[in-house]
């Protein structure tokens, strides 16, 4: 799985803020979307598949933005 990752091509998220607060997606093999923090790129990445993003996605338009909480 590490290799994956390191060897993934990322990209910020659409639904990231210009505030520097930005997370990175990565297409894995298998139809899974890894994620992790802009900010910390060696750091943990987040591994779902692709129907578990859509419902991440989904929830998360119902969120306030993070400057509100």
């Amino acid at each position: 799985m590490d290799a994956e990752l390191t060897r993934a091509t990322w990209r910020k998220s659409t639904r990231s803020q210009g505030s520097g607060a930005c997370v990175e997606v990565a297409a894995l093999g298998g139809r899974r979307i890894a994620i992790r923090d802009s900010e910390n790129p060696v750091g943990p990445a987040l591994v779902m598949t692709a129907g578990q993003w859509r419902a991440f996605l989904s929830r998360a338009d119902c969120l306030p933005p993070c400057s509100s909480i």
